[in-house]
């Protein structure tokens, strides 16, 4: 499918400086239709906001047939450019992350569903996806009740409760029943990300397991940021890209993609059979 970006510059009540978030929206574009309604995606960045390969992921989706939604995660800090993947862009994304307070992160998930509800090309089923820093964001957003599915890559800070000021609440309110018998939620993580080591990837599973969250959990060979394709320090996988974009493609179509009605009763217990 064609498709077509614009951008929509939110109120924020819990920005310092009064400053709206700029979210950026990358919908299919159907010529003769101009009725075509789809599903929505919240598309999550990394620390850098808004890069080429955010945009081109983003897009990517786009064009499967869903609408996207790219929020400006660092709006009470700056513009909603991109930031440069360079030292000083790393240092700059990083200290933004814990400056951040934790509530303004829900804030700018919630707004970000609010716009893709509110457009007149979105059915108001909702997914969400993101990577490293967008990856945690894209956790917090399963916790809404709109989010059907979420696809986490390499989502940083869960393990350590790291994220904004202070310490995060993400596995305490997986603990407390927040996820369980929610949507769907699928973990990716490279087996060499120095940011999730193993004991890290084995407390978030342990703990979304012990709290009947419906989950998938892969564990690739891969580093950090495999699947950004510009300035990866030579970690990025194209090949696994493409077949994990297809097991999320996959999950985002089954759970948003079309309408199966609310669910009932729990899932017969597979069968000892061979």
């Amino acid at each position: 499918m064609l498709i077509t970006k614009t951008y929509h510059d939110v109120p924020s009540a819990l920005d310092p400086n009064g400053r709206p978030i700029r979210i950026f929206i990358i919908a299919p574009n159907v010529p003769g239709y101009p009725k075509a309604k789809f599903p929505g995606v919240v598309c999550f960045s990394e620390i850098y906001q808004v890069t080429g390969p955010v945009e081109r992921f983003a897009g990517q989706i786009a064009s499967q047939g869903f609408v996207v939604a790219c929020p400006s995660t660092y709006h009470e800090f700056e513009g909603p450019e991109p930031i440069p993947y360079d030292v000083e862009g790393t240092d700059r994304g990083n200290r933004y992350k814990i400056e951040k307070e934790l509530a303004a992160y829900d804030e700018d998930a919630t707004l970000a569903i609010d716009l893709l509800c509110s457009l007149p090309n979105c059915t108001g089923r909702i997914a969400a996806t993101g990577m490293c820093l967008g990856g945690h964001l894209a956790f917090r957003a399963a916790f809404d009740k709109r989010v059907l599915s979420t696809v986490c890559f390499f989502a940083t800070d869960i393990h350590s409760a790291s994220l904004g000021k202070g310490k995060d609440d993400s596995l305490i309110r997986v603990k407390k029943g927040e996820l369980t018998g929610k949507g769907e939620l699928v973990m990716i993580f490279g087996k060499q990300d120095t940011h999730v080591p193993r004991a890290g990837r084995d407390l978030i599973r342990a703990t979304l397991e012990d709290a009947n969250v419906p989950l998938s959990f892969l564990e690739v060979q891969a580093q950090h940021a495999f699947i950004r394709d510009e300035s990866s320090k030579g970690r990025w996988d194209a090949a696994l890209t493409r077949s994990l974009f297809t097991f999320m493609m996959e999950v985002f179509d089954r759970t948003v993609g079309r309408d199966l009605g609310p669910r009932e009763g729990d899932i017969a217990e597979a069968e000892h059979v061979c």
